[in-house]
């Protein structure tokens, strides 16, 4: 998430929660299921570790936690309804709604996210996502990572695997932390990119990570390789260490502008996500299981 949302990120907190709205029910969309019982892919010198491929008629709670709404730009719009998210045919369904009744929560979209914080993180890896969203203008779909310390300012890490805005034709893929915040600004070495893709149709967004590189990826294709260099400090690469997922359906916000109403309702379909590591070096974090 861009600059704005990493600092506002530092203020979540249960106060922040919002009172559910009303159960809602978003309107239908035109669904596109996953490829029917496709099993995950096996990669050569990878371990398939961790998986949630979206097939049970809910979110599993050993995993994930709907994310909390806070003041951040991308997560203002958060609400727990549980229409918010839905499971069918193995893809799970973030929605972005207006909402239908501002008097018990007067925030004019909600929308959802969910989060492995607290219940799975991990050290390196081979990450793939594979999702499709509906464009609107003000939408914006992110899958990313933050460090478990990403309270910790000096230690903040985060990868932004893709991040989608409004109805353009390509996603950014971005590193943030600490020294690109607030050290050097100058983009170097290369922190983002940009990467075109057919809009709304289905990819594969991932990363390849460990501790000399992060390699963004679409479709399997390395898009850029952030590097580890020493002589920055530690604050250059804080990504020795075990990150969590945040998959977000946000509205509106500084960076992608206001919604438009008619363009609604949105959402970002999951169909599902993958963590390889190599054999030998699984480094998973599963609270829930110790």
């Amino acid at each position: 998430m861009r600059i704005v949302c990493c600092l506002s990120l530092l203020l979540l907190c249960s106060a922040c929660t919002p009172k559910p709205a009303p159960e809602t029910t978003p309107a239908p969309h035109a669904f596109y299921p996953g490829p029917a019982g496709e099993q995950p892919t096996q990669y050569e010198g990878w371990d398939l570790v961790w998986h949630d491929e979206f097939d049970g008629p809910a979110l599993d709670p050993a995993k994930w936690s709907r994310t909390p709404r806070t003041r951040g730009d991308w997560a203002n719009m958060m609400s727990d309804d549980p229409g918010l998210v839905t499971f069918r045919s193995g893809v799970m369904t973030l929605h972005g709604i207006r909402n239908p009744d501002t008097s018990p929560d007067a925030q004019p979209y909600l929308t959802a996210g969910v989060s492995s914080r607290g219940k799975f993180s991990f050290t390196y890896g081979k990450v793939e996502i594979r999702a499709r969203f509906q464009s609107a203008r003000g939408a914006w779909p992110a899958l990313w990572m933050l460090s478990n310390d990403y309270k910790t300012k000096e230690r903040y890490g985060e990868i932004d695997i893709m991040e989608h805005l409004n109805f353009d034709d390509k996603v950014y893929q971005t590193i943030h932390t600490h020294y690109t915040l607030r050290v050097d600004k100058t983009n170097t070495p290369q922190r983002f990119t940009t990467a075109p893709v057919q809009r709304d149709r289905w990819n594969i967004y991932g990363i390849e990570w460990d501790d000399q590189n992060v390699t963004f990826t679409l479709n399997g294709k390395p898009t850029l390789k952030y590097p580890n260099l020493p002589d920055k400090g530690h604050a250059q690469y804080p990504f020795v260490k075990p990150f969590f997922f945040i998959l977000s359906m946000q509205i509106e916000g500084k960076w992608v502008g206001q919604p438009k109403a008619e363009d609604y309702p949105a959402w970002m379909e999951v169909d599902y996500i993958r963590l390889y590591q190599r054999p030998g070096e699984h480094n998973l974090d599963e609270p829930g299981k110790k």
